[in-house]
């Protein structure tokens, strides 16, 4: 990864003007990321959630490693500072702008056609398995920030905070279907 971004430096600016709009944004998706559970606890339990298709809320960490601090640190760090540069890397860097031209490099940061926005959303919706509604709408509102910032610092960013939330979040509740 340290490579990629070395590479990349001169090709896209990692940097983020919107500091408190994109962390707020963060804290938006976090919030509409546990809302359904936190109101409705039993929402996550319906078939449309919970299939052979597309997984189950169950957490791939076992139950020594919840109460291991190294585990818990570095699976942390892996979703606050590698999770959100790697996807939006490849999410909104690469795909969206790929689903527009090939030649993705010559089209700008921020560029979208209806197809690559709503097919860009629903692939990351996809890749959250049994949490693919919120995915949805976080995919939705990533995009829609790549699009007003035009900078893919402030999508790293917002996605940063709402995972470094969710960490929080599972770790202070012991919710740990959050964590696949």
């Amino acid at each position: 990864m340290a490579g990629v971004l070395w590479f990349s430096r001169d090709a896209i600016d990692f940097k983020a003007p919107h500091l408190l709009s994109s962390a707020l944004l963060g804290l938006a998706v976090f919030l509409i990321w546990i809302g359904p559970d936190a109101l409705f606890p039993a929402y996550r339990q319906s078939w449309l959630f919970q299939n052979s298709v597309i997984g189950y809320a169950k957490s791939s960490l076992g139950p020594e490693a919840r109460l291991d601090p190294w585990v818990l640190m570095l699976r942390s760090v892996r979703a606050v500072l590698i999770v959100p540069v790697v996807e939006e890397l490849f999410w909104r860097a690469w795909l969206m702008r790929w689903l527009i031209h090939p030649r993705f490099e010559k089209v700008p940061l921020g560029a979208f056609t209806p197809l690559s926005f709503a097919i860009t959303a629903v692939l990351f919706a996809s890749e959250h398995g049994s949490f693919w509604d919120v995915g949805l709408v976080a995919g939705i509102l990533y995009n829609w920030w790549m699009l007003r910032t035009k900078r893919l610092g402030d999508c790293i960013l917002a996605h940063a905070v709402t995972n470094a939330c969710l960490c929080g979040y599972v770790i202070a509740t012991h919710h740990w279907k959050y964590w696949l």
